[in-house]
């Protein structure tokens, strides 16, 4: 089960009333031509019953005038709900993109990539591709309500035969409106799924590649894909019924009108006009009525993939916290931390860094060196234990530290490399806004990039990561965390990289996920972990002097 939730069917309509309300006044234009339009499409078959009971030029004048209004307030009603349902789309987009960039760091972290972009990608655009359907569903039920107020102006018995057609309609969606919303959620949720298996695999094709897992990683895609599809498939089974029960209500409705107008002809008791106007009424609903209903399709979808763009609003932004930013050097102390996945992968580790000095995390695979560098900054919460920022005016706990200064203290650059989309100075400038050229060209510098900042950034993964150890220059921060931040480099562009890195922790306290034991050596101490321990910890020298488990690593890397 996901980390994001999923919002109710209350919470998911007063989301969009909020968005809606945010636009009054193309709120307001919409729903006043909306009841132009209906009112003129009711008028128009009411008058020409009457005119067909007698004929009367200022009556025919008045059929002409309610034809030309509801064909003018229908057209404009449905610009003015466009353009009210677009605007709330692209208010709705925003939100949840904003709240997704705003997410807490371990509740993204659970969550995982695959469910936050389905949400702020394909989600958003169900909604929004939805947008026009859903406009004209408002006009049908403007329509469709000023359309049963101009039956009660006819023979009752007339409006009891137009009433008939409603059980139909309702048995039809409590037979599928249960079964549709549950069809359109799972539908959502397997997406979601798909994308996830899809973007690990791409994202992982080189390690794929190396342990000749094609073959498992097509069959993972295809059985979500496949899943998917059933899924998908049986919610269009269940359509194409529902369409045909209201084509049967349509037939049903129209019957009952029309066998009940006859009679009433025939017995005198009421006029040919009036039986005409009601037959016509009633067809002038069919195409209101159709997308009123018949939408409940796309509705139920939108509204499934509305409620998972409104459930990323729902999760609670992080707490305010210690909003002061760093003054000076700043060491960092870790004690008593403890973490958990499934099983507990930190066994209470303590750890002192000194302000400007740097510890390199050597271990085995599965060792928790990156769910420590992941704690120290603030990626993920210790499960017990604390670790605390000391500067100048003395300690905070990391995680107190307010998410808007959080970055000014520790920035952390692990091995999965991203470059952003635009220029070389569009990425840069996102760790430091108001950097000019000059400060920029001197990071770039820093890293060894050779080429401009006005370039289109599309770098391979040593160059994506050089632009993210220049995005960590240019934001200056005291201590910086490196989780394998060269691990992405060939050999070619191991040394540049190592330089890159090598600048990026000078004059810093720096804490080293080393895949590279020469990158440990660099440092000024050495922490052996060994199954959440600290086994070792101290001076290269001293370490392989020791004879221990690092010696042992050191004697089988040289």
């Amino acid at each position: 089960m996901s980390a994001l939730p999923i919002a109710t069917a209350r919470r998911t309509l007063a989301g969009l009333a909020r968005t809606v309300r945010a636009e009054p006044a193309a709120a307001r234009a919409a729903l006043a031509w909306t009841l132009v339009g209906a009112i003129g499409t009711v008028a128009t078959p009411l008058l020409l019953g009457r005119l067909i009971d007698g004929f009367r030029p200022a009556l025919f004048a008045l059929v002409t005038v309610a034809a030309l209004v509801a064909a003018a307030g229908t057209a404009l009603a449905r610009r003015a709900t466009e353009r009210l349902g677009a605007r709330v789309a692209a208010r709705l987009r925003e939100s949840v993109l904003g709240a997704s960039l705003r997410l807490p760091a371990p509740v993204l972290e659970r969550a995982g990539s695959g469910d936050v972009s389905s949400r702020v990608t394909e989600d958003v655009e169900n909604v929004a591709t939805a947008v026009p359907l859903i406009t004209q569903v408002f006009l049908a039920v403007i329509t469709v309500a000023v359309a049963a107020s101009g039956f009660l102006t006819l023979d009752w018995r007339l409006t009891l035969a137009f009433a008939l057609v409603f059980p139909v309609y309702a048995i039809s969606l409590h037979l599928y409106l249960p079964r549709a919303g549950r069809l359109y959620a799972d539908e959502r949720r397997l997406a979601a799924e798909r994308g996830r298996v899809l973007i690990e695999s791409l994202r992982g094709r080189e390690t794929v590649a190396a342990y000749d897992m094609s073959g498992l990683q097509t069959g993972r895609v295809e059985a979500a894909s496949a899943e998917a599809l059933t899924t998908g498939l049986r919610a269009l089974r269940l359509y194409v019924w529902f369409s045909k029960s209201m084509n049967a209500a349509e037939a049903i409705g129209l019957s009952a009108i029309l066998l009940t107008g006859w009679w009433l002809v025939r017995v005198d008791a009421t006029t040919i006009g009036a039986a005409t106007a009601a037959a016509l009424l009633f067809h002038r609903l069919f195409t209101p009525l159709g997308t009123l209903l018949l939408s409940f399709d796309e509705v139920q979808r939108a509204g499934a993939a509305l409620a998972r763009t409104v459930g990323v609003l729902l999760v609670p932004s992080a707490p305010a916290g210690v909003a002061r930013k760093p003054r000076g050097a700043v060491g960092v102390r870790v004690e008593g931390v403890r973490h958990t996945y499934r099983r507990e992968v930190l066994k209470g580790l303590d750890l002192t860094i000194a302000p400007g000095t740097s510890l390199a995390l050597v271990g085995a695979s599965g060792a928790g060196k990156t769910t420590l560098a992941g704690i120290v900054a603030a990626v993920l919460p210790p499960t017990a234990g604390r670790v605390t920022l000391t500067d100048a005016d003395g300690a905070v706990p990391v995680g107190a530290l307010d998410a808007e200064v959080l970055r000014d203290w520790v920035c952390l650059v692990s091995q999965e490399t991203h470059a952003f989309a635009g220029t070389v100075r569009d990425d840069l400038t996102l760790a430091a806004p108001d950097a000019g050229d000059e400060r920029l060209v001197a990071a770039l510098h820093a890293v060894g990039w050779a080429h401009g900042l006005g370039e289109v950034a599309t770098p391979g993964p040593a160059e994506a990561q050089q632009l993210a150890l220049a995005r960590v220059l240019l934001r200056d921060p005291p201590v910086v965390i490196l989780d394998e931040a060269t691990a992405e480099a060939g050999s070619a562009g191991a040394r540049v990289l190592d330089r890159a890195a090598a600048a990026v922790i000078e004059g810093r306290t720096a804490i080293v996920v080393a895949h590279r034991l020469s990158q440990a050596r660099a440092c000024d101490r050495i922490a052996v972990l060994d199954e959440g321990r600290i086994v070792e910890e101290g001076t290269h020298d001293a370490l392989l002097a020791a004879d221990g488990v690092y010696a042992r690593l050191w004697k089988a890397w040289s």
